[in-house]
């Protein structure tokens, strides 16, 4: 869940009242640059820096690395750029069986099985995703700081039948943003600050902060996160990775820590598109613990590199929000180049008006995802290993060690969220079934008016100042392409589109129901034809110019 951009569009936004600011850096803006105060580019000369899988499996192949080297390189980079040097947090807990589970598949190749294109590769999953292992399932929170699961999740799961090395879990917003209605981003009590690597005291976005952040600072090729309103692909756009949000029901929730069964999904944040379509195919599949997965019958594969066309952009016709081609100058020059890439591979760019319609619905989003997330949290809960059993037994602990759960802000979500009923009440079913006809209605509408594959726009504008004390600012202008596919349930990707004043801006791409391999066309087509990424420098903050 990326907060800010909720609470900025639903009702929510009414209960953040005005107040001094008081944070680590000043709100962003045209006339403020980033410094050059930390290691440069060519400083970190890390050996993995920007590999792609290919590439791994490439020095696997040849016999240059193993997995176990391989891993234990990102163990050691881990040590010196996450837990030290930028102390970036974007890994809560590293998985103590990492180097043996790496050795096994060492030993699969050397007897002439490979699983995959994953096999031996490191992967990072959201500290939301049980794992049966040594590592806890926490949601970032205290509470659940002892929480070991007994079975893993089916993406994790998934992952191991691949032969990815499980490597560790990553840091989060807790409880995946839907605590406090002035959280910060990036923030756990569990694991703490997560910081940007770009600047480091911007915000990471989230909830999938640690996701975002370790695959941007080359702690793994490629990670797992988990979205329900933009926290796949709000920390993929903030820190300059590809983040894909699949349609719901394209991979399974089962053995995740939930906030909706209308909205949650798993999804894959990797350097290149490539590299999330591989991932991507690693973790779908019909699930039977799931029963939306059934509705993916058919349509799930589990390989869409063949998706991967760099003329994938020839002929198509491509929405972009109108409301996205004003606003911050810098980001409008920077989409207004994309939209010359686009044309220049031979796509038509139409306007269309979305948001302002998709913004009416905030009010009924908010009130689905808080009944869901009182039902799923405690049917959750009820069968974990955590000694906390339901929702009102977090809410008396995290009162009862208010010091370390709530150092900064509360939980009023929890609360609110624990007063509502359950799925039978009325108010729920009217807003559910309202949510989803309307916002379905709204993106297939103007896409079949206008015979669109796809509608495009920046995802979300300039990251914003870390700040503990009033929580996510809303400082810097409201871009935000996340909503209609969430509400609607559609997939969305996100590709790296620049940077305005050394901070990392993502392009989006999303469509209707399993259009996955058309979106992935044309994500991969754009990214080879405008190649905007660049490697993080940890620059430690921006001042005036």
């Amino acid at each position: 869940m990326n907060r800010r951009y909720f609470l900025k569009n639903t009702g929510l936004a009414g209960l953040v009242l005005p107040t001094i600011l008081v944070s680590s850096c000043q709100p962003g803006t045209s006339q403020q640059k980033s410094t050059n105060n930390a290691a440069s580019a060519d400083s970190d000369n890390f050996e993995l820096n920007e590999v792609t899988v290919a590439d791994l499996q490439q020095k696997m192949e040849d016999g240059t690395s193993t997995s176990r080297s391989i891993t234990q390189m990102y163990l050691d980079r881990i040590k010196a750029i996450d837990q030290a040097g930028p102390h970036l947090k974007s890994v809560i807990e590293i998985n103590p069986d990492a180097l043996r589970i790496a050795d096994t598949l060492d030993q699969e190749r050397k007897a002439g099985k490979v699983r995959g294109l994953l096999h031996g590769v490191p992967v990072l999953i959201k500290d939301n995703i049980d794992s049966a292992d040594k590592m806890a399932t926490s949601a970032g929170s205290i509470a659940l700081a002892e929480n070991h699961a007994t079975k893993d999740a089916f993406v994790t799961a998934r992952l191991r039948e691949a032969g990815a090395v499980i490597l560790g879990k990553t840091n989060l917003s807790e409880w995946a943003n839907f605590r406090s209605t002035r959280s910060a981003s990036g923030w756990s009590s569990r694991g703490g600050q997560t910081k940007n690597p770009y600047v480091l005291d911007r915000s990471p976005c989230g909830s999938s902060s640690g996701s975002g952040v370790a695959v941007a600072a080359n702690l793994c090729a490629v990670a797992v996160g988990t979205e329900t309103d933009g926290s796949v692909v709000c920390p993929a756009a903030i820190n300059s990775v590809v983040g894909i949000k699949p349609t719901v029901g394209l991979v399974s929730r089962s053995g995740i820590i939930p906030i909706s069964k209308t909205q949650d999904t798993a999804g894959p944040l990797a350097r290149t598109v490539r590299d999330a379509a591989i991932l991507l195919g690693a973790l779908t599949g019909i699930d039977p613990a799931d029963a939306v997965t059934q509705e993916s019958t058919g349509k799930t594969l589990r390989d869409y590199t063949p998706f991967l066309d760099v003329n994938g952009l020839q002929g198509k016709r491509i929405g972009v929000e109108k409301a996205f081609l004003e606003g911050h100058e810098d980001v409008t020059a920077l989409l207004q180049k994309a939209l010359a890439v686009l044309k220049s591979k031979g796509a038509t760019i139409v306007e269309v008006e979305i948001i302002k319609k998709m913004r009416e619905l905030g009010d009924d989003e908010y009130k689905v995802l808080q009944y869901e997330f009182k039902d799923g949290l405690n049917k959750y809960l009820a069968q974990s290993k955590a000694p906390v059993k339901s929702l009102p037994e977090l809410i008396a602990f995290n009162k009862a060690h208010e010091d370390q759960a709530m150092p900064f802000f509360k939980q009023e979500i929890l609360e609110s969220s624990e007063a509502l009923g359950d799925l039978n009440s009325p108010e729920y079913l009217a807003a559910l079934k309202k949510n989803v006809i309307t916002s379905r209605n709204i993106i297939q509408t103007a896409m079949q008016k206008h015979n669109l594959q796809a509608i495009s726009g920046p995802t979300y504008g300039p990251s914003w100042c870390i700040d503990l004390i009033n929580g996510d600012s809303s400082g810097t202008p409201g871009y935000s392409l996340s909503s209609p596919a969430a509400i609607s349930g559609f997939p969305h990707i996100t590709v790296p589109m620049g940077q305005v004043d050394g901070l990392p801006i993502g392009l989006s791409f999303f469509g209707t129901a399993y259009t996955e391999p058309e979106l992935i066309k044309l994500a991969y087509a754009y990214e080879q034809a405008s190649k905007t990424r660049v490697a993080p420098t940890f620059k430690k903050t921006t001042i005036p110019a």
